[in-house]
């Protein structure tokens, strides 16, 4: 496959797109041989997957500081627009708001706050530790100097699924499930802690006491005082119901039902012997690519059933997996095996072409190429299913 780096242009190399189609055979393939041209930019990002013989964007780091940015004071001006719109419109611009505001904290928390703590964001060490600290003081995200080091942690095959891994302890003390039990009890525990306010208010507790009460007292003034003011000027302002549903509810809530999602979609359990073990094999096991979609209709337009079938296909790519893709899995979230892979690469601001460039590569230096789910729930469901089959006590 030939990737070019440009700065916005996409070209598709008939040869190359040739080579690519006779290897891969995946949806977002599918998509490409059956939809025009003009609509595989959109795929690509949706689907988090190349189309064959696409040229990679250039893109910064600080574009992505900007794309959170934009989707958090984005979404905050639509709810304060719906809030003023009769409330038949108003609900749907209400919940388009707090989708865009919970999609910019996502990317503040999984591609800024998490590659600062890799010094992959600026240049310097200084600057990444500065805005990894101010964002989590402002959100509310463990302090920064603790996540930094237990995500270090996090990376090493000899810690991950261990009682020092930040992931392990997110399912199992945070979730509370557990190797062995059936996965019907699994996805039961998943569904009861979403919509458990006991579950929301634990979570928040960890947060808080992660952030808010940590040694570093600089830190912890900052988070207080900045929460502190604006709770004060929106009860001073007269809108303190406001700030609940457009601020407070999607930094606590929502982006925590987000979070429940995203780490579950993660890592899966490997056999027994392969933990163990804890090599490359085991690093290639525990972790695979998750991208929204699904394989587009085989049948044309030019019949009723074929249009029936690409109806369905659009409402499905357009509905449920636009909105995993803006909730759950933002920015490089799809592609986290390529970052347990490569996890101090700077080619990680392209990381879909980057990890089909490694993939087409063969992944060098690791024994198992990239393995990967189409749909989230179904790689929860695959992930669970690991997790049910791990005898107890093997993990930790």
């Amino acid at each position: 496959m030939t990737y070019v780096s440009s700065s916005i242009d996409l070209s598709f190399e008939s040869s190359a797109a040739e080579s690519s189609t006779a290897i891969r055979t995946d949806p977002r393939v599918m998509m490409f041989r059956q939809l025009p041209r003009w609509i595989q930019p959109f795929l690509t990002w949706l689907t988090a997957r190349p189309a064959p013989g696409e040229a990679a964007p250039a893109r910064s780091p600080r574009a992505f500081v900007l794309a959170a940015l934009t989707w958090t004071l984005g979404g905050i001006a639509a709810g304060v627009v719906a809030l003023h719109l009769p409330p038949s419109a108003g609900a749907a611009v209400l919940a388009l708001g707090l989708l865009m505001t919970t999609c910019g904290l996502g990317l503040f928390q999984v591609v800024v706050f998490h590659h600062c703590a890799h010094g992959t964001v600026f240049r310097d060490r200084v600057r990444n530790r500065q805005v990894g600290r101010l964002i989590s003081a402002v959100l509310v995200f463990k302090h920064f100097d603790t996540y930094q080091r237990e995500h270090m942690l996090h990376h090493s095959p000899r810690k991950l699924l261990t009682d020092e891994d930040e992931f392990a302890d997110f399912v199992f003390a945070m979730c509370h499930l557990r190797p062995g039990l059936v996965k019907r009890e699994l996805w039961r525990r998943v569904l009861r802690n979403l919509f458990s306010p006991g579950f929301h208010a634990r979570f928040l507790y960890r947060r808080v006491r992660a952030s808010l009460a940590s040694p570093d007292r600089a830190h912890n003034s900052l988070g207080i005082t900045v929460w502190a003011g604006a709770a004060a000027v929106s009860v001073l302002g007269g809108f303190p119901a406001a700030f609940l549903l457009l601020w407070v509810l999607p930094v606590t809530v929502l982006l925590q039902m987000a979070t429940v999602f995203r780490i579950l979609c993660e890592h899966r359990f490997p056999p027994p012997v392969l933990i163990a073990a804890r090599g490359k094999e085991f690093v290639c096991r525990a972790t695979a690519g998750v991208f929204p979609g699904l394989h587009p209709p085989v049948q044309g337009v030019r019949s009723w059933a074929g249009a029936g079938r690409w109806a369905a296909w659009w409402l499905n790519m357009l509905t449920i997996q636009l909105f995993v893709r803006l909730f759950v899995l933002v920015g490089d979230a799809p592609c986290h095996d390529f970052h347990h892979r490569r996890p101090a690469t700077r080619r990680w601001t392209s990381y879909i072409h980057a990890r089909q460039q490694d993939m087409d590569a063969g992944c060098p230096g690791f024994p198992l190429n990239y393995q990967e789910s189409w749909g989230l729930f179904r790689a929860i469901d695959e992930n669970l299913a690991t997790l049910a089959a791990t005898p107890p006590g093997v993990v930790l």
